[in-house]
């Protein structure tokens, strides 16, 4: 059994008809209002550097056109806009929802010349061969259907020499950090979730989807059998977070 069916498997309305997209477009669209606030106050603003962090791994590059898959309300994109500062970024999302935010977020910023948020899944990517040098995904390779593919796709819109930048909830393996992270993501996070963005399910499918996400070096595997090259991971504050960085 692969990774990817581990992956699958988890979903986050148990015995819905809904394939893993459907359900992950319909949970995005639920708690959309709330998404960026949860995301700051449940990693206690962590997550900020952490994204920071990621995208210093493209400052050499200097991407001119970039894609930000399953961008969500935008916040990846807009952050990257400020520290890279590319000609554009498309970002594209399987909720209208979280994107109807970002769009106007990113009005209000006066980013609209520079970020535009489309519909779009990560499993039929809709540009050409070779079209980016650089894509970025922030928090959402675990909600991919099929990972796989979704690699495959990025892989195949990114320049030669382009580079891919994952930033991904990993599983903590240090005494004490483990057993602290594991209590507070099972049993706080759903209630956060249920009396904030009013969707237990929601954040009860988080801390199952990251266990059951391939990490580390199996990820890097992943990766690599994809096609991807010179792939490294590097983990973030004692394991929670990994950053995921691979060439075309």
């Amino acid at each position: 059994m692969s990774a990817n069916t581990n992956v699958q498997k988890i979903v986050p309305f148990e015995g819905s008809k809904l394939s893993k997209k459907e359900q992950i477009a319909s949970m995005f669209d639920d708690i959309a209002y709330r998404y960026d606030f949860l995301n700051h106050f449940m990693s206690l603003g962590i997550d900020i550097i952490w994204r920071k962090k990621a995208l210093s791994y493209l400052k050499s590059l200097q991407p001119k056109k970039m894609l930000d898959v399953a961008t969500g309300t935008g916040d990846f994109a807009v952050m990257a806009e400020k520290k890279l500062h590319p000609e554009s970024i498309t970002g594209i999302d399987i909720s209208e929802g979280m994107l109807a935010h970002g769009r106007e977020k990113i009005k209000k910023l006066g980013l609209d010349d520079k970020i535009t948020l489309q519909l779009g899944d990560s499993e039929t990517i809709s540009f050409p061969d070779q079209t980016f040098d650089a894509i970025t995904v922030a928090f959402g390779v675990r909600n991919f259907e099929n990972l796989e593919k979704g690699l495959s796709e990025m892989r195949r819109v990114l320049k030669p020499g382009g580079k891919l930048v994952i930033l991904e909830f990993s599983n903590p393996t240090v005494f004490p950090i483990k057993q602290l992270y594991n209590s507070y993501f099972r049993l706080i996070v759903p209630l956060i979730g249920k009396f904030v963005a009013k969707s237990k399910a929601a954040y009860s499918y988080l801390p199952e989807s990251v266990k059951a996400f391939p990490q580390g070096e199996e990820m890097r595997t992943i990766l690599h059998n994809t096609g991807f090259q010179a792939v490294t991971c590097k983990t973030l504050t004692f394991g929670i977070c990994s950053i995921y960085c691979a060439t075309r």
